[in-house]
């Protein structure tokens, strides 16, 4: 027996009322709810994932952050176009190029480099070979694979971030989230790479405003990480790995005064001194 009209209208009533109440939590909570709805997107395709040992439901949900944000904007009733322009937006100097496509061979090469003076066999023979297979998973990783998650960390949860907190706090919150994300394909220690490495985003971001530069910057990442290592890994190397971002995530900190790119708020301006007659204005 087919329903009737009244059991559809009941159903489309209730259907308005649940997007109506999850828009209006949602404008409450604009961050917490698009992370918790990331990770609603993305887990319960890994572990099917797991089960199965596909792995294009790996890449599946690799999706769930930049779905997130769509379907957070969607539903508090925000435009998605301002939103997608960051993904445009390739005009920038070319220093932030150079940062975003050099920064993590130029780490792997401090990695490499202490590894050798700690002792260990670092087969520099081995780079002619591994430069093509890193340029491929460069351009696979941002065009297809982790460099799409950009959209929604950085595109969406690090502005809205920064509207309320320092840019060290909102990165560490964001790095954070993001983490965690990971856990489920890493690992319970799976957030902690994570976390180090949002500081390197943050300030590419604050600088450019760009997202594609982000998504540059995550697909340099993940193909130096796969590709540049010229030793075999171990214990040791990930400490070493992991000591050489914080080393670098620090530099950036301690260079940037915090402030990771992002402007200086008028309030907090220094005060400067005319040339002509020496008085000091706010």
């Amino acid at each position: 027996m087919m329903p009737g009209p009244t059991t559809d209208s009941s159903e489309r009533a209730r259907t308005n009322v649940l997007a109506a109440r999850t828009g209006r939590w949602l404008t409450a909570h604009p961050v917490l709810g698009y992370v918790l709805l990331a990770y609603l997107l993305s887990w319960p395709v890994w572990v099917l994932a797991h089960a199965t040992g596909s792995f294009a439901l790996v890449v599946l949900g690799g999706f769930g952050p930049a779905g997130a944000a769509a379907v957070t904007l969607r539903l508090t009733g925000r435009p998605l176009r301002p939103w997608l322009r960051g993904l445009l937006a390739w005009r920038v100097r070319p220093r932030f190029y150079a940062y975003a496509l050099l920064l993590p061979a130029a780490v792997y090469g401090v990695v490499n480099l202490t590894m050798q003076a700690l002792g260990a066999d670092v087969n520099w023979s081995l780079l002619p070979a591994r430069v093509p297979g890193y340029l491929v998973n460069l351009v696979l990783t941002a065009a297809l694979l982790g460099g799409l998650e950009e959209p929604g960390w950085r595109g969406y949860a690090l502005p809205r971030l920064q509207e309320r907190h320092t840019p060290f706090v909102a990165t560490t919150l964001l790095g954070l989230a993001w983490g965690v994300w990971h856990v489920p394909l890493y690992g319970p220690a799976g957030f902690v790479v994570p976390l180090v490495l949002a500081f390197f985003y943050t300030w590419l971001f604050n600088r450019t405003g760009s997202v594609l530069m982000c998504v540059l910057l995550h697909g340099s990442f993940t193909a130096a990480q796969d590709g540049l290592l010229l030793t075999p890994d171990s214990m040791t190397v990930d400490a070493v790995i992991l000591g050489t971002y914080l080393l670098a995530a620090g530099a950036v900190l301690v260079l940037t005064r915090g402030r990771l790119g992002a402007p200086v708020p008028q309030a907090e301006a220094p005060p400067t001194i005319d040339p002509i007659t020496g008085t000091r204005t706010p």
